[in-house]
């Protein structure tokens, strides 16, 4: 029972995490990017010489009875050529090159508000410190009802056109108008744009005495210089031991995985190595200059942690550092090169494998030119994957051991040394139906609007649990709000689904505050089983 009801949104996060993976899971190796000039590429014409392709679109250019755009078609089998490879393989149109790159160039130019379309206005639920809109006085709980003198509240924007409208180069200005609670007419603000810091660290707290936590959601340009500024406010707040928590990271920069893995490591051990179509080598090895060489260690992954996040995870594993702990990752062992085209679009190209320290291939099963590549999680699921490692089945000729004795596996993803199954005992009709139609959030927002005055004074994971631990009725006001929006109580149900719904219900208002994910993952944590095995593994309460 308890697996049909995942079946239900499992495809749809599925899709998701793929597409995310598409954007920001690729590594690049070699320098540590495989780079290719421009003076490569703008000769591609000349080198195809004459082609069948080439031929076709002339002749379709030049004689086809309809006067055809020849650059689209070009577009179109592009793509379609792509999809004959591997299915990491890929062209990046122009139009998309800026949207693909950002999370990875770790900044962009914007006007630094966080901010939620889920009423159809732009409700702000928090200003970057420091930015555009912090400097102009723009509040959380602000809504956005102007731009430039347009009205965009109340017509169904989609949000991709707001965020087109409220970025923008760097000193260039927009004026916005704001509704704000207990003001008469809107507020003008002019925000000047500015840069806008991408974060890869999402969370960075002390979990436990002596024990951190950091969660990591991407391999961007700055992501090791993050986390080093991370570590190192930890270790000023006593941390003695670390969670490093690699859930649903789907990668990005090879070499930012190196650096990072380099921390945790003695001088000389193989961190990871690439192999090419001829067979040739590249092996990186750390330096000793890591700061985290002694401090335990337990580095959480799920089955959507991919590319970057497994060469850190295989090769602290292959090198008996550290514990890992959750469900098998993703399974994606293929090495990237970004070549530019001469047009501003890009080809993103196979051109080696990586391995980790024992010589494992982590890339799981492809077919060449399609197959079901993307369906495989969903078959993990269904075999019964998520909730057994016993179903979980590896050739001998899979099983490699590491220096100091442990076995481990290659041949798609890696395999945790302590496996945790996904647990959905109270997961209920209910719990379903106000998670999946967005009523959870819904109230969320709407319990932010009435406290918002306290709300915005919290600065401290102290102060949020004091205020939340002062609510005993949460879990009733929203059931309430439920019913008033057409979800009708079932208290069985409820009852079963308690736990779950008052820590969802109080993570979604921390995310509200200042703490944001800080907050969040602080509320979250009694009901995140992997997390709960990682505090048993390293002994802590």
């Amino acid at each position: 029972m308890k697996r049909d009801r995942l079946t239900l949104w499992l495809p749809t996060l599925l899709a998701t995490s793929l597409a995310l993976g598409v954007w920001m899971g690729y590594t690049f190796f070699t320098g540590r990017e495989m780079a290719t000039s421009h003076a490569t590429t703008s000769t591609m014409g000349s080198q195809r010489g004459g082609s069948k392709i080439d031929y076709a679109l002339g002749l379709i250019d030049e004689a086809y009875l309809t006067p055809l755009d020849t650059d689209s078609l070009e577009e179109n089998l592009m793509s379609a050529l792509m999809e004959q490879l591997d299915p990491h393989s890929m062209y990046i149109p122009a139009r998309d090159m800026q949207a693909i790159n950002e999370p990875l160039e770790g900044e962009f130019d914007g006007i630094g508000v966080v901010f939620n379309m889920l009423t159809d206005t732009i409700v702000v639920l928090n200003t970057v410190a420091g930015g555009p809109s912090y400097k102009a006085g723009v509040l959380p709980g602000d809504r956005i009802i102007t731009v430039d003198g347009d009205t965009v509240a109340g017509r169904k924007i989609n949000q991709d056109k707001i965020v087109e409208r409220l970025r923008g180069p760097r000193g260039t200005k927009v004026s916005v108008g704001i509704q704000r609670s207990n003001v008469e007419g809107l507020v003008a603000v002019d925000i000047v744009r500015d840069k806008i810091p991408l974060k890869s660290i999402d969370a960075a707290f002390m979990i436990r005495p002596e024990v951190g936590y950091i969660r990591l959601t991407s391999f961007a340009r700055t992501t090791h210089q993050e986390f080093l500024r991370a570590t190192e406010s930890l270790k000023m707040q006593g941390m003695k031991s670390l969670i490093f928590d690699l859930r649903s990271n789907s990668g990005g920069y090879l070499d930012q995985a190196i650096l990072m893995t380099n921390e945790f490591l003695p001088e000389g051990k193989l961190i990871v190595y690439t192999e090419d179509r001829n067979g040739h080598q590249q092996r990186e090895y750390s330096t000793g200059g890591g700061k985290l060489q002694d401090i335990p260690l337990v580095v959480l992954i799920d089955e959507y942690s991919a590319s970057s996040s497994e060469i850190l995870a295989g090769a602290l594993q292959d090198n008996d550092r550290g514990i890992i702990v959750g469900r098998r990752s993703f399974g994606k062992g293929l090495v990237q090169s970004q070549i530019p085209l001469r047009d501003g679009s890009a080809l993103r190209l196979t051109v080696a494998r990586y391995l980790t320290p024992t010589g494992r291939s982590i890339q799981k099963p492809y077919t060449m030119g399609g197959g079901d590549y993307e369906a495989d999680i969903l078959r993990r699921y269904e075999s019964g994957q998520f909730f057994s490692a016993d179903s979980i089945h590896f050739a001998d000729s899979l099983k490699f051991t590491t220096p100091g004795g442990r076995t481990v596996y290659g041949g798609g993803g890696i395999m945790p040394d302590e496996f945790v199954p996904i647990d959905t005992l109270e997961m209920t009709p209910y719990y379903y139906a106000a998670t999946g139609l967005n009523i959870l959030y819904r109230y969320t927002l709407d319990y932010t609007d009435r406290h918002r005055s306290k709300i915005n004074a919290i600065q401290t994971v102290e102060e949020l649990n004091d205020f939340l631990d002062g609510d005993k009725r949460l879990v009733e006001d929203f059931v309430a709000y439920g019913q008033s929006v057409g979800l009708k109580p079932n208290w069985r149900e409820i009852r079963t689904s308690r736990r779950l719904l008052e820590r969802l219900l109080r993570a979604y208002i921390a995310r509200n505050t200042s703490l944001e994910d800080v907050g969040y993952f602080s509320q979250i944590e009694p009901i995140d089983e992997s997390l709960q095995r990682a505090f048993e593994v390293l002994g802590v309460e």
